[in-house]
């Protein structure tokens, strides 16, 4: 006889690998330039439906989109993003001479 499943129990779900270490200054600007990206999306976003259109009260359209907005500040950030890594990157060179 099997165990009974029950839905919406609780599982142990593996926690995501922690994100590598950045190795230069460039790479440091550019990770939180896409945290601030994603932050400002999730903000704008708001308790609303959000900009992929998802609806409704199922939590998975609130974490798909989530994810969407963090691979989308990510792809923006490593593309030249909002300009403010560059920005991260004069400023701390300039004061390191």
């Amino acid at each position: 006889m099997s165990a009974p499943v029950i839905l919406g129990a609780a599982e142990a779900v593996p926690a995501p690998p922690a994100a590598r270490p950045p190795r230069t200054l460039a790479e440091a600007a550019k990770q939180f330039e896409a945290f601030m990206i994603a932050q400002l999306l999730k903000e704008a976003r708001g308790d609303q439906d959000g900009w992929l259109g998802s609806g409704g009260d199922d939590p998975g359209n609130a974490t798909e989109a989530g994810l969407a907005e963090e691979q989308f500040a990510q792809a923006l950030a490593q593309n030249g993003g909002l300009g403010l890594s560059a920005q991260i990157v004069s400023s701390l060179s300039a004061r390191a001479r």
